[in-house]
């Protein structure tokens, strides 16, 4: 996370349009920098064209459940553009001259907490998760929204590869659906 320099507006999004491996990743600025404004966008340009290029009807149905109810997961927690790498796992770091390094970004400004998306097999130990939280402590309410920013990465990879990864994807929102269900209930 950097601070937001190249971002004087503090919005959600990017310049450009880009590329999470081979699937397309739009960044469209939002209009403004608030939660409301993330939770947009976060629905609309990335779990919605995800699901769009996936054609999946079963996920497509559990979405249109979800997405009007996304914003629960955020309540009480305010979320800030923060430049994320967007594909961080650990097929993509390495060295250069002895220094570590990162590569192959899917880099937008977003939610701190979407970088988590990939942990499911990013390949790092808890030594490197526990220094990340030691940096950016978890919000309340993390673990409500770990599987929609999992969902991402998963509905991606199936859009990329196919096979298991949808039932992957679908185990996740099945389990954003009940997290909001729940949270209707007062539970």
């Amino acid at each position: 996370m950097i601070p937001a320099a190249g971002n004087p507006e503090g919005k959600f999004g990017f310049n450009v349009d880009n590329t999470i491996g081979g699937t397309s990743q739009p960044n469209p600025w939002t209009e403004g920098g608030t939660t409301e404004d993330w939770v947009a966008f976060y629905r609309d340009h990335r779990i919605g064209h995800q699901l769009d290029l996936a054609g999946n009807s079963y996920c497509n149905k559990l979405w249109s459940n979800i997405a009007p109810r996304l914003n629960l997961l955020f309540e009480d927690v305010t979320v800030k553009p923060s430049m994320l790498h967007g594909d961080l796992w650990s097929g993509n770091i390495g060295s250069a001259d002895g220094s570590p390094s990162i590569y192959d970004p899917a880099c937008y400004w977003g939610h701190h907490e979407a970088e988590w998306g990939m942990s499911w097999c990013a390949g790092f130990g808890n030594a490197f998760w526990d220094g990340y939280n030691s940096l950016i402590p978890r919000s309340q309410g993390f673990m409500d929204r770990k599987p929609l920013y999992d969902a991402y990465h998963q509905l991606n990879h199936y859009n990329l590869f196919g096979g298991g990864y949808i039932n992957s994807a679908t185990q996740q929102l099945e389990a954003v659906r009940r997290i909001l269900d729940n949270k209707e209930k007062g539970k």
